[in-house]
């Protein structure tokens, strides 16, 4: 049965700091459909300055609030970009999804701060904004991340085929789908409306009949975020292209098990890092000094590739189908490692099932702005923690 459109736009700026990947999809047919899709890339000026508010400085409160309106004006620019290729006034958009950038995320203290401006960003486009949407998981006990599992259990999920999908943007994470979405009572908890969650409280053994097939998910552990500021540190490159510059070097063992004695890697789900915990400082303290640069970066991908595939074997045993998506797609070094370390499971990127990679996420939140206008939670507990589900997001109207 055919819906009329119901436009969304989202907005994702993650820990890469690349820059923002904006989309137009329309989400009133059960699988969205991507209408349009929008990349502004960070100036240098820009991500120096996002890199140094991940760190208490001088007057950093005044920082952050310039900083934040500077990306209020660049997402702003962004939506207009994407209604102008489709010649859309932004009366017809319902909602604008925004992540924001993440500055600080400390769900063990109770707290994650993405900064962007909401406010400034509906006045600029006329267009609701729905944000900050970390808080209120964090708020009933969860991690407040990874969010997108319960988009990808929507849209991903197939009936028969144990799939896992695996983002490496500058965190990777990872959503574990076993099969059989329809008997999933957390699918049921995305469809409800928060006071239905509240109101249902089943009777004893009243799924007994269903094959459950609970979703999961969690951050593994660095994606591109140390490779990235490595490269950049040496070649002064953003980034590794396709991975050449790791597949010119080795591995170093000692290196590689230091890295791994990390205690995250060992702590059981729900867990999620960021920047707070890998950076350079991080790296650093791994280093003895004298190793060719080369062979670190060759060991910063193994770190990623082992943390991936790890975390696959431990917590989704089974699975035969890996895809993967985010900017980490694009490092076919990283991409061929991972598939030698799953020799059991086909792994493509999520193009091959219609979602762009590059883009997925963005797209993710624009579902979860959806979910929140429409008052339907948009966290899944078993992923993130949280005492019972949650209506996310701060909404700004127009």
């Amino acid at each position: 049965m055919q819906h009329p459109p119901e436009l969304y736009v989202g907005l994702m700026s993650g820990t890469s700091l690349d820059g923002i990947d904006a989309v137009l999809a329309d989400l009133g047919q059960i699988q969205p459909r991507l209408l349009a899709k929008h990349y502004a890339p960070f100036d240098d000026a820009l991500r120096n300055d996002l890199l140094a508010l991940h760190q208490p400085g001088h007057n950093e409160l005044h920082r952050t609030q310039l900083v934040s309106n500077q990306l209020a004006r660049l997402y702003a620019a962004a939506v207009n970009a994407l209604l102008g290729t489709e010649n859309l006034p932004n009366a017809k958009i319902q909602a604008i999804g925004c992540h924001g950038q993440t500055i600080r995320h400390r769900p063990e203290h109770g707290y994650t701060l993405q900064i962007g401006n909401a406010a400034l960003l509906a006045e600029l486009t006329g267009i609701t904004v729905v944000s900050d949407f970390r808080s209120r998981d964090i708020a009933a006990g969860g991690q407040g991340a990874p969010l997108v599992p319960a988009f990808h259990d929507k849209v991903l999920r197939h009936s028969t085929s144990h799939r896992v999908i695996v983002n490496i943007g500058g965190i990777s994470n990872l959503t574990n789908l076993p099969p059989g979405r329809a008997t999933s009572e957390q699918s049921q908890q995305l469809t409800r409306s928060s006071e239905e969650v509240a109101a249902a409280i089943p009777a004893p053994d009243a799924n007994a009949h269903r094959v459950m097939a609970v979703t999961t998910g969690f951050d593994c552990g660095p994606g591109n975020l140390l490779m990235d500021a490595w490269c950049m540190q040496h070649l002064g490159k953003p980034y590794d292209d396709s991975g050449a510059w790791a597949a010119s070097g080795k591995a170093l063992p000692v290196l590689l098990e230091k890295m791994l004695n990390e205690p995250f890697f060992a702590l059981p789900p729900p867990k999620s890092s960021g920047r707070d915990l890998f950076d350079m400082a991080w790296l650093r303290g791994k280093l003895q000094g004298g190793e060719a640069a080369e062979d670190v970066q060759a060991t910063l991908l193994e770190l990623t590739c082992r943390a991936i595939t790890q975390a696959i074997r431990q917590y989704c045993a089974g699975a035969t189908e890996i895809y993967l998506c985010g900017g980490g797609t694009h490092n076919l070094a990283l991409h061929h490692r991972i598939a030698a370390l799953l020799p059991g499971s086909s792994v493509q990127t999520t193009d091959f099932l219609g979602m762009d990679g590059d883009y997925l996420e963005a797209i993710a939140f624009a579902w979860l702005a959806q979910q929140a206008l429409h008052g339907k939670p948009a966290n899944l507990p078993a992923v993130t923690g949280a005492r019972h589900p949650c209506v996310l997001g701060a909404i700004y109207p127009a």
